[in-house]
């Protein structure tokens, strides 16, 4: 049943709630008419999810990681357009994102949205597709940022002691370490997350001025030439337009994660503009600072040839070891980024795990009563963060195995997140263009929700704008889709071939197994736990 403040509220629209409320009792009143009870602490404030938005992207970390991508498919000028293109697109696929987190906050996101939006006839399989989707791209999220982290301090490894004989099973090691260290900081208490975010924004800022200053007043200086019109095709594609496009998936994984602060909607203050907030401000600062280390790591690129044969693995090492001349000095570069990296991981399995807990709440998964409970003494879903857990230290014996066929792993992110993102924008564009969606709603009326009426949250593009966004953010979407399933080289061997796209319909074909034989019968869609009288 809804809250006895429900049922004594007067006006007609949600945005006249707060004058009679508390900040907390209006947070709760917002989640019941969306039909569900309170049950998270809500210990995240707009300083403290910016920090969380802001690390989750971890662009220009991010970017400097993967400089391997388009530099071997598009060179230093493909490697700059196609960032700008993907800042782009990025910025349309977070502001409808960040218009349904203004509708509807909650830490279901994609698959509550869906049940919303979708017609009745296929509500509960959209619904559930859609969250089976972004299961899969956040466990693989998780997972790839473990597994470059890994890596990285491999690498720093064998820059720093010629003698490292680097073997297989190491970044394995490395990974379960950092899961460790992630599961830590999520269950040691609720109110230590927040302030390690916060803090971890401070340190993602200075980081960049730290590698940027030494790396351009140290390191010998191309030409803008080289920088803007120098196209590669090491991939041996047919066209340099096709080799462009390949090497997008770089700049796209570094931009993955904008719904992350809508699955920590429940614990999150003002959920209905904190989120959208923050989830704007995060690609604006992450694409300025991306942009920043991105110039900066061409212009001191030096021999492209050598970069790309680092035997390091990563291309950013060496060039920080060219630029300042020292062993220590890249080594001490390197491990900033690695730092934010690593801290970044927590988010992620925050964030994961929370989107699991709300599927879980909602019965779309095998054993849905056990990965649902939320622990009485911290307010946080444990057995959903476990489950995370045991996947993750599960896929860090692939590497051991075939480092190739982990990659694929970060093209499973992008190919189940930006699934789920193109299901929900075609249907809000849907939506959008028919008219059905209002601008206010009764006070105690449970709205945003299956079955119940749609209304616009606090932040919207209205008119034609928000039409163009919304095309272009699908246009987007299909495209990072398309081209994250190619393989890096076009002479494709066992070793290198992609096998994203098998490993994606694998679990998709599962997943609807299960949904024959079992979650039909319990998944409805998010449940409606409030009823108003």
């Amino acid at each position: 049943m809804l809250t006895h403040e429900m049922k004594a509220l007067e006006p007609s629209s949600p945005q006249e709630l707060g004058g009679s409320l508390s900040s907390k009792d209006l947070d709760e009143v917002h989640l019941a008419r969306l039909g569900k009870r309170p049950v998270l602490k809500r210990n995240f404030g707009m300083l403290s999810m910016l920090g969380f938005s802001c690390t989750i992207l971890v662009t220009w970390e991010g970017f400097t990681v993967l400089f391997l991508q388009p530099l071997t498919n598009g060179g230093p000028a493909g490697a700059v357009y196609g960032f700008l293109f993907v800042w782009a697109g990025t910025a349309c696929v977070f502001v409808v994102l960040s218009e349904l987190a203004s509708m509807a906050p909650t830490s279901g996101g994609q698959y509550h949205w869906i049940s919303m939006l979708a017609p009745r006839s296929s509500v509960k399989f959209l619904s559930y597709m859609s969250g089976w989707l972004t299961v899969i791209g956040w466990q693989a999220t998780f997972a790839t940022a473990c597994y470059l982290c890994g890596t990285m301090v491999q690498g720093v490894a064998i820059l720093t002691r010629p003698s490292y004989t680097p073997q297989s099973w190491h970044p394995t090691m490395f990974f379960w370490a950092i899961v460790a260290f992630a599961v830590s900081i999520n269950v040691v208490g609720r109110s230590v997350l927040p302030k390690f975010e916060g803090l971890i924004l401070v340190v993602h800022i200075l980081g960049f001025f730290a590698i940027l200053i030494p790396l351009v007043s140290l390191a010998d200086t191309g030409s803008a030439k080289d920088v803007f019109t120098q196209f590669v095709n090491e991939g041996g594609w047919s066209t340099q337009g096709l080799s462009f496009f390949v090497g997008l998936i770089g700049s796209v994984f570094a931009f993955v994660g904008g719904d992350a602060a809508v699955h920590m909607s429940e614990e999150i203050q003002n959920a209905p503009v904190v989120v959208p907030r923050s989830i704007l401000l995060s690609v604006l600062i992450n694409g300025l600072l991306g942009f920043g280390m991105l110039l900066a790591l061409l212009f001191c690129l030096g021999d492209i040839d050598e970069a790309l044969k680092s035997n390091t693995g990563y291309p950013f090492m060496h060039i920080f070891y060219k630029g300042t001349g020292s062993v220590g000095g890249a080594a001490a570069m390197a491990s900033i980024v690695i730092v934010v990296c690593i801290c970044s991981a927590t988010g992620m399995m925050a964030a994961t795990s929370r989107q699991f807990w709300s599927f879980s709440r909602d019965r779309g998964v095998p054993g849905w009563r056990l990965w649902s409970r939320v622990s009485p003494t911290t307010a946080i879903p444990v057995w959903s963060v476990a489950v995370t857990t045991v996947v993750s230290v599960l896929l860090a014996l692939i590497p051991i195995g075939s480092t190739v066929a982990f990659n694929d792993l970060c093209a499973m992110s992008i190919t189940g997140l930006f699934l789920s993102y193109i299901m929900v924008s075609v249907l809000l564009l849907w939506r959008r263009v028919t008219g059905a969606i209002s601008l206010t709603a009764g006070a105690d009326e449970t709205v945003n929700t299956i079955g119940a009426r749609l209304v616009w949250g606090p932040f919207r593009v209205p008119g034609i704008w928000g039409v163009m966004i919304n095309i272009f953010a699908i246009i987007y979407a299909l495209i990072a889709i398309f081209f994250s399933m190619w393989p890096t080289y076009s002479a494709v061997t066992v070793e290198t071939m992609n096998f994203s796209s098998v490993g994606t319909a694998s679990v998709i074909v599962l997943s609807i197994v299960y949904y024959v034989l079992r979650a039909r019968h319990v998944y409805q869609g998010p449940i409606v736990e409030t009823v108003p009288r």
